[in-house]
């Protein structure tokens, strides 16, 4: 499925927000919106995708 992650068109295999966040290499911690909306960390498991779907996917970073 086609998605839109962080602005790039993407080819996935995963239906679900957190199977998305394992097949990008996601381990650490991270912020998620699906098509704006911003998604838990516990709603990840089932929060289902659609084609098309934009995803953002953030991550902290530490500096100054």
């Amino acid at each position: 499925m086609q998605l839109v992650i962080n602005g790039t068109a993407t080819e996935v295999t995963a239906t679900t927000l957190g199977d998305l966040l394992t097949e990008l290499g996601h381990t650490g911690t991270v912020a998620t919106a699906l098509n704006e909306t911003f998604v838990p960390v516990g709603a990840r498991a089932t929060q289902t995708l659609s084609p098309g779907d934009r995803i953002e996917i953030l991550a902290p970073m530490q500096g100054g």
